[in-house]
C-alpha cells in the first residue's frame, strides 16, 4: 500500500522561533543597561522592562494573544524585582535558572509516567487532545522524544548555574541568548528525528491514525 499520508514535521507544528527570539531580548536589555550605567541594577531593570514593553507591543500588533504578552512582561518585571531586592545583578536570571530546573524534572517525569509532555502539546495543537495515547507506538515515540526536551533544560541548567553562582552577568546574557531559540530549534529538529526513528515506517506520524470511513471505532 503506497497510500501512506505524508508525515508532518514537528517543526511545522511547533514553530516558535519568533517567541523564543522575543524572550531573549529583555535579558540582553538588562545586561546592556547594567553595563551602560556603570553596573547599575536599577538601570538594567528599567532597560529590560522597557525592551519587554516594546516587544510586547510588537507582539500585539502581530496578533499574539494579550494574555501571553502580559505573562511575558510580568516574568521580566518579576526577574527585575528579584535582582533589585537581592542587590545582585545575576539574580535577574534566577527565575530562569529555577524554571529550567523545574522544566527538566517535569518533562522527564512526564515521560516516566507515560504522559509525555511533547505528546500533550502536539496533541492539543493538532486538535487530537490525548487520543494519541491510544496508539502504543505513538506513546512510546513521544515518551522518548520528550526526553530530548528534558535534556535541553538540563543543558541550560549546567551552563547557567556556574555562571550565576560566580556572578558572570555578561556571560549569562550571552548564554541566555545562545541557549534560547538556537537550542530550541535544535531540540525540535532532534526530537522530531528521534520520534520518526522510533515510529514504524508505515505509521502516519504525529497524529493518531483516524479510522477509515465505514469501519467504525
Amino acid at each position: 500500500m503506497n497510500d501512506t499520508p505524508s508525515r508532518e514535521s514537528l517543526a511545522s507544528v511547533l514553530g516558535g522561533r519568533k517567541g523564543a527570539v522575543d524572550a531573549s531580548l529583555p535579558p540582553v536589555g538588562f545586561v546592556v543597561g547594567w553595563l551602560a550605567a556603570g553596573q547599575s541594577i536599577a538601570w538594567g531593570a528599567w532597560a529590560a522592562i522597557g525592551v519587554a514593553v516594546v516587544v510586547g507591543a510588537i507582539r500585539l500588533v502581530r496578533g499574539d494573544r494579550a494574555r501571553a504578552v502580559v505573562v511575558s512582561l510580568a516574568a521580566v518585571i518579576a526577574a527585575a524585582l528579584v535582582a533589585l531586592h537581592t542587590g545582585r545583578a545575576q539574580d535577574f536570571f534566577l527565575i530562569q535558572v529555577l524554571s529550567n530546573v523545574a522544566s527538566a524534572l517535569l518533562w522527564a517525569a512526564s515521560a516516566a509516567i507515560r504522559w509525555p509532555l511533547l505528546g500533550v502539546v502536539v496533541g492539543l495543537l493538532l486538535g487530537q487532545k490525548t487520543r494519541w495515547r491510544k496508539d502504543p507506538a505513538l506513546l512510546r515515540a513521544y515518551s522518548i522524544a520528550t526526553l530530548v526536551w528534558s535534556c535541553q533544560y538540563v543543558l541550560r541548567v549546567l551552563v547557567y548555574v556556574p555562571l550565576w553562582w560566580t556572578g558572570q552577568l555578561v556571560a549569562l546574557g550571552v548564554a541566555r541568548t545562545v541557549l534560547t531559540w538556537p537550542l530550541q530549534a535544535l531540540t525540535i529538529a532532534v526530537s522530531g528525528w528521534v520520534l520518526y526513528r522510533v515510529l514504524p515506517a508505515d505509521h502516519p506520524g504525529l497524529r493518531l491514525a483516524e479510522p477509515e470511513p465505514g469501519k467504525g471505532q
